[in-house]
């Protein structure tokens, strides 16, 4: 078998799949993959990949229907079969703040921010995080789709855990990491119908609740027993089981776990909580703040393995970065949230062309890089140009079809319609005195 066929297979079953305009977008997906540096889409069409006009450029991402439920069935055809299927979730935002004409446009969190919002549109992402033998960064997203204004991060996180737990095989084991965001009972109780385990970390001022003391045979059954605040520990109960362990970053690490706890709005949803400490003081002294990880569902994962598989998450957050700073993800300035989501879908398709390819190109490195081993994201798309000039591309020449009769005279322009940016919650007026 050629050992080109998986990638050729795949990048034919994406041509068939973008339906409208599929040449011109499938040749702007291999410019995005081989240009590193543009200022705007329409440079994208001075790569010797696209062959057609500059204009083409918007075209295709105006006339291209890229389906993400087809795309997200291809993708789980490519997950290896292994013990169990580990995922993450995440939402960032992408900024739009000179958009006035975008419809659904609100404000984001963003850290980097001066006031820690911007104005834009935010994205949630549910990738699978592949087993890497080094170190590495690689996630394969398998839906990142828009937040409408009638959704938060937490049900849309659950809609697409829902969307992709369908796909995946029954008997095999799901494992899901998550930040602290969605540490909470409400979202364990949004998804308590999903087969799938949970892995989440949850902030150090929670609070938890043990299991109640058996029904005395008077009144309402207890549903909590002893609340646990997690940022007063020194009062918990010795713990079920401790590990001390060394991490090959973090130095020697103990791991404590509790069993048997649940969130206050969420009695029914029992949860184990683990205690993650850096024994290693710092510089000044001081010891390092523990980080807290809570486990619901099924547990097949030994103490040992808790926090490498948790730290598998930050490939997502590579991923973003990745995504905006190499493929160009929020450079384009479109009109429509539709336009967007399109664009983000064919971002999603090049990731998994990268990761296909990460065994098949000829590492190509500047030369005051250092060769690798384990190919980054970065790495693989900086050596695709000869990979694939030699496997070469699915599309068709262009056909000049003369030149356009331009616009009708007489005919009016119309200005394009400004929405106003959306504030989901509003603060309250402050009571003016009456004089």
């Amino acid at each position: 078998m050629n050992k080109y066929n998986r990638l050729k297979n795949f990048r034919h079953d994406t041509y068939e799949m973008l339906v409208k305009s599929k040449d011109a977008t499938f040749e702007l997906m291999d410019s995005i993959m081989t240009r590193e540096n543009a200022r705007s889409l329409a440079e994208f069409s001075l790569s010797p990949f696209f062959q057609r006009q500059w204009c083409s450029t918007y075209e295709a991402i105006e006339d291209s229907r890229p389906n993400g439920n087809k795309l997200m069935k291809r993708y789980t055809q490519e997950i290896d079969t292994l013990e169990y299927t580990l995922l993450g979730i995440d939402h960032t935002q992408w900024e739009c703040k000179d958009s006035p004409t975008m419809k659904d446009r609100g404000y984001q969190y963003s850290h980097s921010s001066l006031n820690s919002s911007v104005v834009g549109q935010g994205y949630s992402t549910i990738a699978w995080l592949p087993p890497l033998k080094e170190k590495g960064s690689w996630a394969l997203p398998l839906r990142h789709e828009r937040i409408t204004s009638f959704e938060t991060p937490l049900s849309k996180a659950r809609w697409q855990l829902k969307q992709v737990c369908r796909e995946l095989p029954e008997k095999r084991r799901k494992l899901v990491v998550l930040d602290c965001e969605y540490g909470n009972g409400k979202f364990i109780q949004q998804t308590a119908d999903i087969e799938i385990s949970k892995l989440i970390r949850v902030r150090s001022n929670l609070c938890l609740y043990s299991k109640p003391d058996p029904y005395s045979g008077r009144g309402r059954p207890k549903k909590h027993g002893a609340k646990w605040k997690l940022n007063q520990c020194d009062d918990f109960p010795q713990s079920n089981k401790v590990l001390e362990m060394e991490d090959s970053s973090l130095g020697l690490i103990r791991i404590s776990k509790w069993t048997e706890l649940h969130f206050y709005n969420a009695p029914t949803q029992q949860l184990t909580l683990f205690k993650i400490e850096r024994l290693k003081e710092k510089k000044t002294g001081s010891l390092h703040r523990p980080l807290w990880l809570i486990w619901v569902g099924e547990e097949f994962l030994s103490l040992e393995y808790i926090w490498s598989q948790y730290k598998r998450r930050f490939g997502l957050e590579h991923w973003y970065r990745f995504a905006k700073q190499r493929l160009h993800w929020t450079l384009p300035n479109f009109r429509t949230p539709d336009r967007c989501q399109r664009w983000s879908n064919l971002i999603v398709n090049i990731t998994w062309q990268l990761w296909l390819s990460k065994d098949l190109v000829q590492e190509h490195h500047l030369p005051w890089q250092k060769p690798q081993q384990n190919l980054t994201p970065g790495r693989v798309a900086l050596s695709m140009t000869s990979l694939l000039i030699e496997i070469g591309s699915p599309t068709l020449s262009p056909k000049s079809r003369g030149k356009s009769h331009g616009w009708p005279q007489g005919r009016k322009r119309n200005k394009a319609k400004v929405y106003p940016t959306i504030k989901k919650q509003q603060s309250k007026s402050k009571k003016r005195r009456k004089t």
